[in-house]
């Protein structure tokens, strides 16, 4: 599939209910407009389309916003290079395309060096970095590969949220939580690790412009009636 051809199918799958809202933001992406598809829709598309590195460069060119995502989905992450994840990270919008860039399983967090990656941008001084880092960080606690970190690793990196965790930005306090609860569903010592820290800092608040959220409670989820059977405690 080309790039007229996704753009097409982008036009047939618009929903002017998503349109309708995109237009109501009061903070705007800059230069974006948008089909107005949601997420789950948008997976779909790009499963269909395939995985296609030079394809993925040209719709993230794109001003339409629902192709910057696409391009993201079906990206290869062995054509990825640092040099284009840093171009990427430098135009994520105000962070509408922050959450795709680094979580819901991405492209770059399948790459060989999301863990180099992922801790340069933790510890950068850039809230976005910092923000995508922790995102990343999320993604590599879900690897169950022999080359995935061990646990002093992502213990290390509970010990850098606990210390750190009162002094940053909600996006990148959002980012955290998410970390804290990836890790914290590896193994009962992880879990435990993860929970103290995540009852210091508490119900995360998520703000969304024109819709109404519950805090992000990550120890809600890390007590779960689901992790208790998964981890056996």
């Amino acid at each position: 599939m080309n790039y007229t051809q996704v753009i097409a199918l982008l036009k047939a799958n618009k929903n002017e209910k998503g349109i309708h809202q995109w237009n109501q933001r009061k903070i705007k992406a800059k230069k974006l407009k948008s089909y107005g598809i949601g997420l789950t829709i948008l997976r779909k598309l790009s499963k269909q389309i395939g995985r296609d590195h030079a394809l993925a460069l040209q719709l993230w060119e794109s001003n339409i916003y629902d192709a910057k995502i696409i391009g993201l989905l079906i990206d290869e992450p062995k054509k990825i290079s640092r040099a284009q994840a840093e171009m990427q990270v430098e135009h994520l919008n105000q962070g509408h395309l922050a959450h795709v860039f680094s979580s819901c399983d991405a492209s770059l967090a399948k790459t060989p060096f999301v863990v180099e990656l992922a801790i340069e941008w933790i510890n950068s001084k850039d809230n976005m970095r910092k923000r995508c880092g922790y995102g990343l960080l999320y993604e590599v606690s879900k690897s169950k590969k022999k080359t995935a970190p061990d646990d002093a690793f992502f213990l290390e990196q509970i010990e850098l949220i606990r210390n750190s965790y009162n002094m940053q930005h909600l996006g990148v306090l959002g980012s955290m939580g998410g970390a804290l609860l990836g890790i914290g569903k590896r193994n009962i010592k992880l879990n435990a690790a993860a929970l103290e820290v995540a009852k210091l800092i508490g119900p995360i608040p998520i703000k969304i412009e024109g819709s109404i959220c519950e805090p992000f409670n990550v120890v809600k989820h890390l007590t779960s009636d689901y992790i208790k059977e998964k981890l056996g405690i």
